[in-house]
């Protein structure tokens, strides 16, 4: 099967939606496929590995988002519709479609293509976060553009959810994967914990963008608990704010591979906030490397933490109630044991080749209903 996949964003770039891009390449090439990938052009002086990549990567130009640099925009360019039809395309894969993506659906019409869009990006929540308004817009954009696609693969129930009360129909559930060999419970470093907890405080992590939607601030008051320690992992607008805002939190910067899972086992808990999460590939992770989670009772992680088994689930945006949850769980060492085993249990099964498969499976569907409808 020929696939291009034609995604907002992919490596260097570290966020879910390259991270999934990545992963689907490799997939459909350990598979015996052939994709390529459409992706923006990295920032100058960021220039992405080929050698990390799998399949050919076509850049097509791009600009810094305004206000939000990490973030690069597609701009109009040939190179999209001429990818599709060199490489012969039997399936367009559109990895969170808002501008290339748009773009990518519109020229898979015209090439009578059949097209598969995977939601990943709660556009209506980031218009409330950044705007104030919007909401409806964003969701008449998604509903626009995921409605003209064969298929739309939601990661979560949530999501799922979402997607068909606001009128998008084809809707099929696709979860992530984890990579449950990197990231794993022995990978636990103790000069590591030593280094960012020298008076042995617990250590409290988090991972992921530092920008307003993932309201990271609200970890201000486990800051405040005698013995813990708040580590935080990643980089984006809001660091400086954030390092005002909590004291004595340790920063460490964007980290990845080895290095991340080793933090990632270091930590005695593991606390996400983004109230917008579509599915939250980080609780997965915090899961894999044996760490209990909290996170809020909204989204992905609806689906990702058991309550009271693998984690505790929050109401979203309650600092109190994230402070109050951390407490609970610095108190209860055998609790948070019992949390992490769990929690080790549950995803060790998820890995990216079953996904993966599922994905493929998503493909072959859609290519027999399109041929079942040009045979009639």
């Amino acid at each position: 099967m020929r696939v291009v996949i034609v995604t907002e964003s992919f490596p260097p770039d570290v966020n879910g939606v390259a991270h999934c891009a990545l992963q689907t390449a490799r997939h459909l090439v350990d598979r015996g496929h052939a994709p390529l990938v459409v992706a923006p052009a990295p920032a100058p002086g960021n220039k992405a590995d080929a050698a990390l990549a799998p399949c050919p990567v076509v850049h097509v130009p791009s600009l810094p988002l305004p206000g939000y640099p990490q973030v690069r925009v597609a701009l109009p360019s040939r190179r999209l519709a001429a990818a599709l039809v060199t490489h012969r395309a039997d399936v367009v894969h559109l990895a969170s479609p808002f501008i290339l993506g748009v773009r990518g659906m519109a020229a898979a019409a015209r090439l009578g293509l059949p097209a598969i869009a995977v939601y990943q990006t709660d556009l209506a929540g980031y218009a409330r976060t950044y705007v104030g308004a919007g909401e409806a817009a964003a969701w008449r954009r998604i509903r626009s553009v995921h409605s003209a696609a064969d298929r739309t693969l939601a990661p979560s129930s949530a999501s799922l959810s979402d997607l068909e009360a606001h009128g998008v129909p084809r809707v099929r559930l696709w979860p992530r994967g984890v990579d449950a060999v990197r990231f794993r419970p022995d990978r636990r470093d103790e000069a590591l914990r030593r280094e960012l907890a020298p008076n042995g405080e617990l250590i409290v992590g988090y991972v992921g963008r530092l920008a307003p939607e993932k309201h990271v601030e609200l970890l201000a008051g486990a800051c405040a608990l005698p013995g813990v320690r708040v580590v935080v992992v990643g980089d984006g607008p809001s660091r400086s704010g954030l390092e005002e805002a909590l004291p004595g939190a340790v920063f460490l910067g964007r980290r990845g591979g080895d290095d991340l899972a080793r933090i990632f086992a270091s930590f005695d808990l593991f606390a996400h906030t983004g109230p917008f999460e579509t599915f939250c590939q980080t609780v997965q992770e915090a899961m894999a490397s044996g760490v209990p989670v909290v996170a809020p009772a909204v989204g992905g992680p609806l689906d990702l933490v058991d309550h009271g088994r693998t984690g505790l689930l929050v109401p979203p945006g309650d600092a109190d109630a994230v402070r109050d949850a951390v407490a609970s769980l610095a108190a209860d060492p055998a609790l948070r044991a019992a949390y992490g085993t769990a929690g080790r249990a549950a995803v060790e099964g998820r890995t990216w080749a079953a996904i993966g498969d599922r994905l493929i499976g998503h493909y072959e569907d859609v290519l027999a209903a399109r041929t079942a409808v040009m045979a009639a």
